[in-house]
Parts: C-alpha cells; structure tokens; sequence
C-alpha cells in the first residue's frame, strides 16, 4: 500500500482564514495527491475566538476531514451540542472529564484509517487540564488496536512543552504538531524513532498581524496594561501555514515531512466573509 499523505493546517483566524483556506485547500489537496486534511479552527469565528456549526461545515465543504481546537473552544455556546452530536470537530482530549465532544476520532482513508487526536499543554496555559503526556498514554493504549497512523494536534505556548512531547511520544505516534502560538518555526524533523514534528505549524491569516489581529489594539495594550478588545486582521497579504506528512500506513512512520506556507497578496476578505450569519 502507498504511503498516507496528511495534510495539517494551522490556526485558522477569523473570516481571513476563512477565505485563504477557502481559496487554496481544494487546490492543494488535488496537486499534490492529499489524503486527509486537518485544520485548527479554535478562532475561526468572525472575532478570531471559538468556532460555530456553520464554519465548521464551511471548513468541511472546502476540504477539511477533522477540525481541531484548544482553550478557545468554548467561547461560542452553539458549539456543544455539536460536539457531542459530530466526531469531525474534536476538543482536547485533556479537558476536565465531562465536557461535550472527544478529544480524538478516527477516519477511513482510501489508505488505511488515521486516528487525529488532540491535547493541550500546561505551561502558561490559564486551563486547568490534566496532564498532556499521561492522557497521550491513556489514549494510545486503545488507539493502538484500531491503526498505526496517529496524528496529535498539540496545543501549547511553549516550545520546550512542545518538543518533550514529541519527544516522549517519538515512536508511539506518526506526527506530533503545534499550535496555539500561530508563528509557523522552521525546525520540521523526523524523530530517531518515526515521528514528525514539529513545533508550529503556523496560521491562516493576515501577515502583518499580531497574531492574527489588528495591531493597535494589541499595541496599546502592551503600553497602557488596559483591557483592549482585539479585532481581526483582513488586510493583504494574507498567509496559510501546515505541513505536508507522508506516513507509512502499516508501521505509522512517518517518511518525509514538508513545511508549507502559501502567501496571497491579492484575496479580499469581503464584508459578508466577516459575519456568523
């Protein structure tokens, strides 16, 4: 059987995201022969906090097979009942036990089945959620018997954090990726053992953000220390970052891992991409 081929996309932020992903994904999955994509889409909302029934169907219509998220997760209420009703939109496996959806979920590919899971870290996370590593342990012990390709989408602050994780599960599991900090960095490896890493894989959004959000407002915060309400950015050019992974569908190596980071100088953001409705 040929190698599995996964495509992961960063944090997608707001209706600049949107409209990037929108543009670029079908495209992207058919040149380059993609099996599975996988999306961050915690601030996919129109103010860049949380995700809502119809972005997570929209992200879906334009090629996404599993959206992941982290600490923003809950900041839309319409979200939960979607999460316990649908498996394409998983929450971090280490939130408290009782909260809606799972935190990992398994799809069939015209190459074997994948396991995409998600967690989030501890250091500088205001969360209070059990530890990442330990969790990982107690998901693999059931994800083991239904396939060898596993993906972790590892949301988290620090690279240290990051890094010890992949590190612990460097062979265990087919990829281990960041995001959270939505600064795509350029340290993208194959572990001694057969896992690929690496520590972000960037965001979908405005380049000459903060983040992903209008500057003044973040600058003003950093120089008055005041509550500051954060919009976000739709001004050209905007950016997408991921990672391409080919895995070997019967080990779970992973074979060859690509950073990608695609720039549009021309996509407008128009005025009906930035609303819920």
């Amino acid at each position: 059987m040929k190698n599995i081929r996964i495509l992961c996309i960063g944090d997608v932020i707001g209706a600049a995201g949107r409209a990037i992903f929108q543009k670029y994904i079908p495209k992207l999955k058919k040149e380059r022969a993609i099996d599975l994509v996988v999306v961050n889409g915690e601030n996919s909302a129109h103010d860049g906090r949380g995700i809502i029934p119809r972005i997570v169907q929209s992200l879906r219509h334009n090629g996404a097979d599993v959206v992941t998220s982290g600490n923003h997760i809950w900041a839309k209420k319409e979200i939960y009942a979607y999460l316990d009703e649908h498996t394409d939109l998983i929450r971090p496996l280490n939130f408290p036990h009782g909260v809606p959806g799972a935190g990992y979920t398994i799809i069939n590919t015209t190459r074997g089945s994948v396991a995409v899971a998600n967690l989030q870290g501890r250091v500088f996370m205001k969360e209070l959620v059990s530890c990442p590593f330990r969790a990982a342990d107690s998901m693999l012990t059931y994800l083991k018997s239904k396939t060898a390709v596993i993906i972790i989408d590892f949301h988290a602050e620090t690279t240290a954090e990051k890094s010890a994780l992949a590190q612990y599960l460097d062979g265990r599991v087919s990829v281990v990726y960041g995001t959270h900090t939505h600064i795509q960095t350029a340290d993208e490896q194959i572990l001694p053992k057969g896992t690929a890493f690496i520590t972000d894989v960037g965001m979908a959004g405005s380049l000459h953000s903060i983040i992903g959000m209008k500057k003044e407002s973040i600058i003003r915060n950093f120089l008055l220390q005041m509550p500051s309400k954060f919009e976000v950015d739709t001004a050209l050019p905007l950016i997408m970052g991921g990672i391409i992974v080919d895995i070997d569908p019967d080990t779970g190596r992973a074979i060859s891992i690509e950073r990608i980071r695609i720039q549009d100088n021309e996509l407008i953001v128009t005025p009906e991409n930035t609303t819920n409705k």
